[in-house]
């Protein structure tokens, strides 16, 4: 009876009957012969292959799957651990692009053609090429290489290729706009927590171990925060750049609920800067809202903007206002210029420019004290603390690479600035343009001053955020269509209040 059930079952299912029998019996066997991984492994085949089928039909959940652990793997209360931290991005990325290869013909391939591609590629190229250097005459270092190289270049093309592949629509586009603030407010929310209510055992255990020289200050009195991402530098400027974003957002925005969730999310942004510590965040701040200065084309926007940031740079720079807070002494010693830290970092470059002066390629990527032997001439400048993305680049790929680097993002900048400047009519969609512009600008700043530019969250936020310029003028007409359709949606519920 049994057997003639199984049989009908069989039959009226077709194969997935005999291959999950299959599954199992070689679930069994791998439990006899390899333990309990194995076991494991198998058992969960037929999830892996659920989840692969789900994303091809769900893809923008992938996506936003990506926008999410991108923001918070560097969370010290991360949930998942033991991986590699940029894996999760890769993976993440390389099976977005996989998917849109396959399904073509709704992909949008041929928005991928710009000015951004071009700069990347030629800086992908060349790193692809450094590969070959042996500055060091300690012949290739294949696997050094790739695990600096996809930090360094392969990341920012990932992240060109998927935003220009994804955000396709005006919808998706302010989708990503809350996605990101709100990500950014729970960073916000973190710092706050520390701060007043106290720390987690993993934010403890950070702070009393790797993070003790760097971000317990003044004799134990003064503690620089860092909230969900990897130490109070990444998280003050990056959280520095994200509110100059989200003020610009919201001061052009023309539907009230995007309007009051981007200023609120702005004006949080830069409370949380403060808790950092981090100098660099006020001044790359401050760059970012004076470039917008000029983006904005509207002396309505540029003169009460004007005010303000002239306003606040007087404060910190020749008052002592606010001086009985810590965080804002700290914060006002970046106008400083006989700062100690300064100074030492100056020093250091001295000596990093004597060694690559017959360096012009550099040490190579992926290179540093761990690769390079004792008795190496190059031993001194890897081990040397770089203290800047820039000066990074400048060690590994030398004078050749940074000054590369230096005209691909000039490059890359420049082309957004100009499709704000003249190709987007929409007031709130070039304010959008703008507000990415801005804060690339900033966070680029930051790389100048530490060594958060290819960190995570910033580089997919940012390097992302400076694509999505690229796409606007696409979507500007299905823009208008969609922000007039909210404004009357929003000028019908205020007729019903009314009436009520």
């Amino acid at each position: 009876m049994a057997s003639t059930a199984f049989r009908t079952y069989a039959h009226e299912n077709g194969g997935r009957v005999s291959l999950l029998f299959l599954l199992f019996l070689l679930a069994l066997y791998q439990l006899v012969t390899a333990g309990l991984p194995a076991f494991a492994i198998v058992c969960l085949t037929p999830a892996l292959a659920l989840i692969v089928l789900s994303s091809f039909r769900y893809r923008m959940l992938v996506f936003w799957v990506l926008m999410g652990i991108n923001f918070l793997v560097q969370w010290k209360d991360f949930p998942i651990t033991g991986l590699p931290t940029s894996l999760y991005n890769e993976v993440l990325e390389i099976v977005l692009l996989a998917m849109a290869i396959i399904d073509v013909k709704e992909s949008h391939f041929e928005r991928l053609a710009n000015v951004m591609l071009l700069a990347l590629v030629c800086w992908c190229l060349f790193c692809t090429l450094e590969v070959l250097n042996d500055t060091c005459d300690l012949g290739l270092q294949v696997a050094a290489w790739y695990a600096g190289a996809r930090m360094m270049a392969f990341q920012l093309l990932y992240a060109f290729l998927v935003y220009t592949l994804y955000i396709t629509n005006p919808k998706l586009l302010t989708r990503y706009l809350f996605v990101w603030g709100a990500l950014s407010l729970f960073a916000v929310f973190w710092v706050w927590k520390q701060k007043y209510i106290g720390l987690s055992s993993l934010d403890s255990s950070f702070l009393q171990g790797r993070g003790r020289t760097t971000h317990l200050l003044q004799g134990g009195s003064l503690i620089r925060y860092w909230s969900t991402y990897s130490d109070a530098a990444n998280f003050g400027i990056g959280i520095a750049s994200t509110a100059v974003a989200f003020l610009i957002f919201g001061i052009t925005a023309r539907v009230k609920t995007h309007k009051y969730f981007f200023l609120f999310t702005g004006l949080a942004c830069l409370w949380a800067m403060f808790p950092s510590g981090t100098r660099t965040a006020t001044v790359c701040f401050f760059a970012g809202i004076a470039f917008y200065i000029f983006l904005s084309k509207s002396f309505k926007i540029a003169i009460p903007v004007t005010i303000l940031f002239s306003a606040a740079i007087f404060l910190l720079a020749f008052t002592n206002i606010g001086n009985s807070n810590q965080q804002i002494r700290r914060m006002r010693s970046a106008f400083d210029k006989s700062d100690a830290s300064v100074n030492t970092r100056s020093i250091n470059q001295a000596v990093m420019k004597k060694y690559l002066a017959d360096a012009p390629f550099g040490l190579g990527i992926g290179l540093n004290y761990e690769n390079v032997p004792a008795n190496n001439k190059f031993r001194k400048l890897a081990t040397i603390p770089p203290d800047s993305e820039y000066i990074f680049i400048w060690i590994h790929t030398g004078r050749v690479g940074i000054t590369l680097f230096l005209i691909t993002t000039f490059i890359m900048l420049f082309g957004a600035c100009w499709i704000v400047f003249f190709k987007i009519k929409s007031p709130s969609l070039r304010g959008i343009g703008a507000g990415l512009c801005c804060a690339f600008v900033a966070i680029q700043l930051g790389g100048y001053g530490n060594q958060v530019l290819m960190q995570f969250p910033n580089c997919l936020l940012f390097y992302g955020g400076l694509t999505l310029v690229y796409i606007l003028p696409r979507i500007e007409n299905e823009w208008n269509e969609y922000e007039s359709g909210l404004l009357a949606k929003e000028a019908e519920k205020k007729k019903l209040k009314n009436k009520k």
